[in-house]
Order: C-alpha cells, then structure tokens, then sequence
C-alpha cells in the first residue's frame, strides 16, 4: 500500500491521500458541508478521488457505489472506507464514468465533484490531472456525465454536481432542465481565481432520454 502523502479531516472523518490521487479542496469540502443523505439510500459517487464524498454518504445510505477512472484513486478509497468503518456499505470499482454500471441500474443519489477546469490540449493525460482537466472549455467530461445521469437516476432521486462558472453554469442548468430534472444551486463559494465554485441539486421528478 503507497504512503499517505497527506492527511486530510472532515468532522469526524479521516482521510489518508495517496500520490496521484487528487487531494481534497474547497470544492470538496464545500460539498461535504451540503451532503445530506436520507436513511437507506442507494448512492453513486462518481469521480471518488480519495472517498470523501462517498464515505460521508456511507453513514446514512444503504449503498454507495463509488467509481473512479483513476485505479490509484479506487484504491486509495477502499482504504479509506477501512480506516472510517464503512467499508461493508461500499463498493470501488475502476472506470470512465457510467461504463462500468449496468444499464439498468438506477440510484437515488448520485455526486460528482467534476473534472471542470478549462485546460491546454496537452494537460489531462496523467492520472491526477485528470481529477481537474475538463478540456478546452471546461466541459469534456461534464457533459459526458450530464449525458448519461437519465438512464441511471431513480424518479425522485437527485443529483448533486460541482463546478465551476468558468465552465458555463447556465449551460448545466438548461441541460439538466431539458432532461426533465428541475435544478437550482444550493450553494457557491467565491475564489481568488476569479472564479465562482456551485454545487447544483438537481431533482428527478421525471425523466427525458
């Protein structure tokens, strides 16, 4: 097992971020702050870097699915789930996006922190660069995410997705309308890089493919 390069606290949680796994941020915190997980919900973290998101989330569902195209980042977050005890309610598995799900399986609540910083052509190709490189306008892996939420979100489930102004926000917003889910920022934070973070709740009352 790699050494921690850093440890990383929330709460009362523990976080131990191994090398090339990206490493909690104030996105990830800002998140963290406005996770509210009902009892017994089946979760899907997407994009679980370390596993913060999905062991908070861990306390209260009965399931978190937790994928990352990073096989650093899967395993870095198995070990984590050990180490808060929540290991028995979740499941790593290693893949891009929706491809490693059956088709048919749907959550109640699905996270994801996205990959939204608008990059150069050549940054994104290591693994940890691909924790934040959203391509040229921020939006590559975005939008593949926003494509593919319909075939595996429960009617009246939610979605939970950070970014960043710098990568269209109104555009998320319209995408997300258009796929019948009604959704609304519940919380921002301004930083020094002229650029505000969102976290977007999105509610799937009904569903369009």
């Amino acid at each position: 097992m790699p050494s921690p390069t850093k440890r990383v606290f929330f709460r009362k949680h523990v976080f131990d971020v191994w090398q090339d796994v990206y490493e909690p941020a104030e996105d990830s915190f800002l998140f963290a702050e406005n996770l509210a997980v009902r009892e017994g919900e089946k979760v899907l973290d997407m994009g679980t870097g370390c596993g913060i998101l999905g062991i908070i989330a861990a306390e209260n569902a009965s399931l978190v699915v937790a994928i990352d195209i990073n096989p650093v980042a899967v395993r870095c977050a198995k070990e984590n789930a050990k180490l808060n005890g929540v290991a028995d309610k979740m499941f790593f598995v290693q893949g891009d996006l929706f491809t490693p799900l059956k088709a048919e399986e749907k959550f109640d609540l699905i996270l994801f922190n996205a990959p939204y910083l608008p990059t150069e052509p050549l940054e994104g190709k290591t693994l940890i660069e691909r924790a934040w490189a959203g391509g040229a306008s921020g939006r590559t892996v975005l939008d593949r995410f926003l494509q593919g939420i319909g075939g595996h979100i429960k009617i009246g489930g939610r979605v939970l997705l950070m970014q960043s102004t710098l990568a269209d926000v109104d555009k998320t917003m319209k995408i997300l309308e258009g796929k019948g889910l009604r959704a609304k920022i519940v919380a921002s934070l301004d930083l020094p890089s002229f650029e505000t973070i969102v976290l977007i709740e999105a509610k799937a009352n009904s569903l369009q493919p």
